[in-house]
């Protein structure tokens, strides 16, 4: 993983697989209030791509901007933009006045792919909501009929809808380790039972809200996964990325009516690039291959097409 860059004005603490936090640093920039950035982050989307659970090399050009791009979009939206009510998040101002002169917080170095946040209470589960039978909820089916537990119709294909979405969580596992797929039983005791009906009431009713703005753009999203945190008050915020290429998978609509095979039907907009050609090229042994050239710059492509496709017109 390569080091994050030195930013006048944060400190960097934290590195995940494809972000990096930084709280601020008042002895480097240009803001001299220790307070005056009290209770605020800088969360920076780097270009690095990962798939299961590794970190992979090289990244995907641009990606940092476009999935920074496509978040904004989605919170926007999501804070009433599209009609609904409006789901707190955790975005924050990205300027301060300090004396009588405007400061932009965003350093010019990651301008385009970073977002000043407020600080959060971040809860350990992982949103996970699924409208279409895909990925593991696909294999698990095909061996026991269900996805993380709960029973499906018997005769489903790869890549069909569900009958109504269904919110899978799962436990955030430490960098590393693997997410762990868990019932809504044990989200109860991870978070309290009031608290696990809200994270399961505001996924679904995100996820529905996506889908259907999708579908007019002409994009299936079949599923995708949510974080979520508190504030000071114990306002259950929306946190991190929402509803991009990485937290996501989405598919082209048209090709998912007309497709006869799984491959035909899902035609991704995301990195499942990725994750088939690691998956045809890799035991999951050791450290994983180099990706090739023509797989980056694919990947980068149906990025860069999502976000035309999503935000044309809106």
């Amino acid at each position: 993983m390569s080091s994050p860059e030195d930013l006048p004005g944060w400190r960097h603490v934290y590195s995940g697989k494809v972000r990096d936090l930084f709280v601020p640093d008042a002895s480097t920039g240009p803001v001299h209030d220790d307070g005056a950035l009290e209770g605020r982050m800088l969360v920076v989307a780097s270009d690095r791509v990962s798939a299961f659970d590794h970190v992979l090399s090289p990244g995907i050009p641009g990606k940092g901007t476009l999935l920074t791009t496509l978040s904004l979009w989605w919170f926007d939206r999501l804070a009433g933009g599209d009609g609904g009510r409006g789901i707190p998040n955790h975005l924050a101002a990205t300027a301060v006045l300090a004396g009588d002169d405007r400061v932009d917080l965003i350093p010019d170095a990651v301008a385009g792919r970073a977002m000043v946040v407020r600080n959060l209470d971040m809860l350990p589960v992982e949103c996970v909501v699924r409208g279409y039978l895909t990925g593991s909820g696909w294999l698990e089916y095909v061996d026991n009929g269900t996805v993380c537990g709960i029973r499906l119709p018997e005769g489903l294909r790869n890549g069909d809808r569900l009958p109504a979405p269904i919110f899978t969580p799962a436990y955030k596992a430490p960098l590393g380790e693997h997410d762990e797929n868990i019932s809504f039983e044990q989200t109860v005791e991870l978070v309290g039972a009031e608290r696990a009906e809200q994270l399961r009431d505001v996924s679904l009713e995100i996820y529905e809200r996506a889908a259907r703005t999708a579908e007019q753009h002409g994009v299936i999203l079949a599923d995708t996964k949510f974080e979520f945190g508190t504030d000071d008050a114990g306002v259950l915020t929306l946190a991190d990325e929402v509803l991009t290429s990485d937290s996501s998978r989405y598919w082209d609509a048209e090709a998912w009516r007309a497709g006869t095979t799984p491959d035909e039907r899902m035609a991704s907009f995301d990195k499942q690039i990725v994750r088939d050609w690691l998956a045809a090229n890799w035991d999951k042994q050791g450290t994983p291959p180099e990706l090739p050239t023509e797989i980056v710059e694919r990947t980068a492509a149906r990025y860069r097409e999502l976000l035309e496709l999503l935000t044309s017109g809106a």
